[in-house]
């Protein structure tokens, strides 16, 4: 099983960008927590600020098993990702570290929703783990 975890604008700055919203662990640390509760699966662990890059991420995953994806502030802003994502035919979960909801109301409304199989949010790290795990679990 492949799955490519995708990460966008900012989130390079995870551990001291914002921690009482975003908390103390970085990308690294999320790769390790990935990587080490599912051993049996082939990761691709990608960030990028820019969204023409974002893109081409979610081109090249075509004929993946998933992806996880935190857009983060293009989630609000970006039909180019939205095509993308409905372009590849790829199970998209949308993840976000932070509750969008409990949030400022620009962040209430994501272009990508409607392509992506489903979203999580407000569960810190725990969210990627449990798009994982709604990836490689069957549908029912």
């Amino acid at each position: 099983m492949q799955i490519l975890v995708l990460n966008g604008p900012n989130l390079n700055l995870l551990g001291t960008r914002e921690p009482d919203t975003y908390g103390t662990q970085t990308l690294s640390d999320l790769e390790s927590l990935v990587r080490t509760r599912f051993k049996d699966v082939d990761f691709q662990f990608a960030q990028s600020n820019h969204e023409g890059e974002l893109i081409d991420y979610l081109h090249g995953a075509r004929g993946y098993d998933g992806i996880v994806f935190n857009a983060a502030a293009y989630t609000h802003t970006s039909v180019a990702l939205r095509d993308a994502i409905a372009a590849i035919d790829v199970p998209t979960i949308e993840v976000h570290l932070s509750n969008v909801h409990a949030r400022e109301a620009f962040r209430h409304h994501s272009m990508l929703a409607p392509v992506c199989r489903g979203v999580i949010s407000g569960l810190g790290m725990t969210g990627y783990l449990l798009a994982i795990e709604a990836l490689i679990q069957p549908s029912t």
